[in-house]
């Protein structure tokens, strides 16, 4: 990673990648909606509600896998100090928060005709609620540093300790007596059917996509944020240095 420390190199791969994991990403996440929506038969006890699969479990995996990226970039900020690694965690927060609170809307609309209420302080939900918070918490403390010219090993610390939430809310369903569903899909295999397995399987991915190009763009964005601010900076030192006088030619 530290080829792409230099910012400039950074951005030429980021010039092409990011309309690729864009595109690629939107157009994949719409055919796999359409998919789940229009081809797929109702569950035999959920009904037409179980449509909302194909947008709730990607959103909740790109919840926690923002956050991931937060921690691992918070590391190499702490570990290697690469240049790039604090704007690449505020890159994340933004649209791994936006994730975050699609997925609870869209349980708490799947939850109401399955489970009769729109809201359970149940272990998984509540773990996942958490999440949104720690991601408002982390979006305030970064502006807050990059505002005031704070250190950001600060937010680097907040990046790493909420990770201790991930595992809590990957393991919620099976610590806890939980009206949450159990894991569906782990190590030993998935009890999905497959037809609604690989219209899940092609959502996930194009979310995951469309979540990379959108990271970029913000990092992209972050980037010219800060070299416009220092030519700024450089052009306020240049108005404010002392000017030489040259005194005027004595005549004769």
């Amino acid at each position: 990673m530290h080829i792409y420390a230099n910012p400039k190199r950074f951005l030429s791969l980021a010039k092409w990648l990011t309309p690729l994991l864009f595109w690629s990403g939107l157009v994949l996440s719409l055919g796999a909606i359409a998919w789940g929506m229009m081809n797929v038969s109702p569950d035999r006890l959920m009904g037409e509600s179980v449509r909302i699969l194909f947008i709730h479990v990607p959103s909740a995996w790109l919840g926690m896998g923002g956050w991931a990226g937060i921690a691992i970039s918070s590391a190499m900020l702490l570990i290697w100090k690469h240049p790039l690694a604090s704007i690449a965690a505020r890159a994340i927060a933004l649209p791994g928060m936006t994730f975050t609170a699609i997925c609870l809307a869209t349980g708490s609309i799947w939850g109401r005709p399955t489970w009769g209420a729109w809201w359970v302080w149940d272990g998984r939900l509540t773990s996942m609620l958490v999440l949104l918070f720690l991601y408002a918490g982390y979006i305030a403390l970064a502006q807050a540093t990059a505002r005031e010219g704070g250190s950001t090993k600060i937010a680097a610390i907040f990046g790493i300790v909420g990770a201790v939430n991930i595992p809590i809310i990957n393991r919620s369903v099976v610590w806890w007596n939980s009206l949450h569903q159990p894991p569906s899909i782990t190590a030993g295999g998935s009890s999905i059917d497959a037809s609604y397995l690989w219209p899940l399987l092609a959502a996930v991915i194009g979310f995951s996509l469309l979540f990379g190009g959108i990271v970029l763009m913000r990092m992209r964005a972050l980037i010219a944020e800060q070299q416009v601010e220092a030519r700024l900076r450089r052009r306020a030192l240049d108005d404010d240095a002392p000017r030489a006088v040259t005194p005027k030619a004595e005549t004769a």
